[in-house]
């Protein structure tokens, strides 16, 4: 057998094994699901097939517990779409929706991966901003009522989701950068092109605070339900959905992230600790939303 063949049989080999992971793991979750739709809080339904962390059986219970009428998803940041919120929920639940990522061999993978076709799924290139935003929604076709809005975008997340007017969420999901903290209600300042590494080398300069995030649900008539385990995703639901769900406030709620994703000059992961991490970006300058002036962190 020529070298040609056998990479090309080691190829194959290499994609059924994988897909022979992708859809054990569906299956795991699949009994998972019924589970999580039991639990009596988010924390109690946390499990993970796609999302990077608990992420699955939070949104699992809370599409069960609230009255959502449009089975409509939109998530942003999404790299392939390997790892993210929605996929389960698009697989277990059929919803169908919109995914953006500013990266073309991202976008391409997802085209190329059956997923595409097996399910409704539409897959955007474009590096979103809070000029665009609205635009791109309109004309994929999300504008109006839609059930989850999932945004992670490590830089502009704050600014981005004040911007959407056109489309209206029953459920949202944003990423907090816990460093900031629980009670400033602070956020990287707007710049159009932001990128997380080359604005701070450890890459830990990014997003907004919970406090903030919370202060702009209340503002879009959202109650902050709560955050994941892992301290990264907060999670709104629309005032008027359930009355079984209580608003907490940024303090209650608020988990400290235990990652460590801090890296060095070289780029690097250096594996510190969350109060080492801090103190890498303090300084750098942050805008705190309630009066727009310009502080540091």
């Amino acid at each position: 057998m020529s070298i040609v063949k056998k990479i090309k049989n080691l190829v194959q080999e290499i994609k059924r094994s994988k897909q022979d992971n992708l859809e054990i793991r569906f299956l795991i979750g699949t009994l998972l699901a019924k589970t999580s739709r039991q639990a009596l809080s988010i924390e109690d339904a946390e499990f993970k097939v796609f999302s990077q962390f608990g992420d699955d059986g939070i949104i699992q219970f809370l599409v069960s517990k609230l009255s959502i009428n449009v089975d409509k998803f939109v998530e942003f940041g999404v790299e392939t779409y390997e790892e993210s919120n929605t996929r389960f929920l698009l697989m277990n639940n059929n919803w169908h929706g919109l995914v953006i990522d500013g990266s073309k061999f991202n976008i391409d993978y997802i085209k190329n991966d059956a997923i595409y076709w097996r399910y409704n799924l539409t897959a955007v290139k474009s590096f979103i901003t809070a000029e665009n935003i609205n635009e791109i929604l309109e004309e994929n076709g999300f504008s109006g009522k839609i059930g989850i809005l999932s945004i992670d975008i490590d830089g502009n997340d704050y600014w981005v989701w004040k911007a959407m007017t056109v489309s209206n969420p029953a459920i949202v999901i944003v990423e907090y950068n816990s460093l900031f903290g629980p009670e400033r209600p602070i956020t990287i300042p707007y710049k159009q092109d932001f990128e997380r590494i080359s604005s701070h080398y450890s890459g830990l300069y990014f997003g907004a605070s919970l406090g903030a995030l919370c202060d702009l649900g209340k503002e879009k008539g959202y109650k902050f339900i709560g955050c994941n385990k892992a301290g990264n995703n907060a999670y709104f639901i629309q005032n008027d959905l359930c009355d079984d769900l209580i608003a907490i406030s940024p303090e209650e709620g608020f988990i400290d992230a235990n990652f460590r994703e801090a890296r060095n000059n070289q780029g690097l992961l250096t594996f510190a600790k969350r109060s080492e991490a801090r103190k890498e970006i303090a300084g750098m300058p942050v805008i705190n939303i309630r009066n727009g002036l310009t502080e540091t962190l």
